[in-house]
């Protein structure tokens, strides 16, 4: 588990060092960005979900992600638009910060480490790459295209239906949820640079995110406290509990299948919530100290889950 956080705090802090070495600049940011969004992230999706036995990915622990992830996400709604009264841009971001988890670039490793078996991450990465991510992302898009007024009625409104099955991020998640269910393996000429090209998408995320720490404002400075941290209690407290409810008395896990949902559950919040917010300009200082503060709290967290369930 430890080593999993000093592996992204590295990366993390070579950004920083980059960016006050004035190599990095603060234009960097949406370049990573788009290079992840566009290209990495996809080729990244299709070959781990591709490569993941689909009998995980379709566990009885997929209830109990899906409904962590909604229950946590419905109140992240509410607060942000009812209390807040933020923008439903804004508010997507702060869906994000409380309830998508870093399954990818530290769950992994947790689950590799900590449970025995990285594959136990899979219910997780499809609860949020094929639902709860293109939702969202369907959002911002339409937010986004709201104010395009000099296209008409009709187009716009097909370009706002059509948007989100335009999105990089979900082709390439539909594209390896099919190869997993079909159990098609892709041909090494197209298999290996899609891994090579994936493998930009976990250090894109991380450098951009220190380049944002060391040349933007100090974390808990640009927003509102009360909101950074509320969404970070959401995360670690509120997903984990609603996650361990589910699968102990809902779907009847227990063991190391309880444990594994559990843990995934208090995961921080994942760095893409940041490359979303640079690539749609949106509430960008929000996603970054969600990500700061989720990620730092959630050591005793993992380790206090990992204590009393292990």
């Amino acid at each position: 588990m430890l080593a999993g956080f000093a592996t992204i705090s590295i990366i993390i802090a070579l950004g920083a060092l980059l960016a006050h070495a004035r190599i990095l600049g603060r234009e960097s940011e949406g370049m990573l960005a788009r290079v992840t969004f566009y290209v990495a992230s996809p080729a990244l999706m299709v070959i781990v979900l591709g490569g993941t036995d689909v009998s995980r990915l379709l566990s009885t622990t997929l209830l109990a992600s899906l409904g962590s992830v909604a229950v946590t996400a419905t109140v992240a709604i509410v607060l942000a638009r009812l209390v807040w009264r933020r923008s439903a841009s804004d508010t997507v971001i702060a869906t994000f910060c409380a309830s998508y988890v870093n399954a990818g670039n530290l769950g992994l490793p947790i689950a590799a480490y900590v449970l025995g078996d990285a594959s136990l991450i899979a219910p997780m990465l499809l609860a949020q790459l094929v639902l709860l991510q293109p939702l969202g992302l369907a959002v911002l898009d339409s937010t986004v295209h709201l104010s395009d007024l000099d296209q008409s009625r009709a187009r716009r409104l097909g370009r706002r239906l059509s948007q989100p099955f335009r999105n990089p991020l979900l082709i390439g998640s539909l594209a390896g949820l099919l190869l997993s269910v079909t159990q098609i393996r892709l041909p090494r000429f197209v298999e290996d640079p899609l891994t090579l090209v994936g493998g930009m998408a976990v250090p894109g995320m991380l450098i951009a995110y220190g380049v944002s720490l060391r040349l933007g404002p100090r974390p808990g400075a640009g927003e509102p406290a009360v909101q950074v941290g509320t969404l970070v209690a959401l995360k670690l407290i509120l997903q984990p509990a609603v996650a361990y409810l589910l699968g102990r008395f809902v779907v009847g896990a227990d063991g190391l299948d309880l444990l594994a949902v559990t843990v995934v559950a208090a995961l921080p919040t994942a760095q893409n919530v940041f490359t979303h917010a640079l690539r749609y300009r949106r509430a960008e200082i929000l996603a970054r100290d969600a990500i700061f503060f989720s990620t730092v709290l959630s050591v005793p967290v993992l380790v206090l889950i990992a204590s009393l369930l292990g």
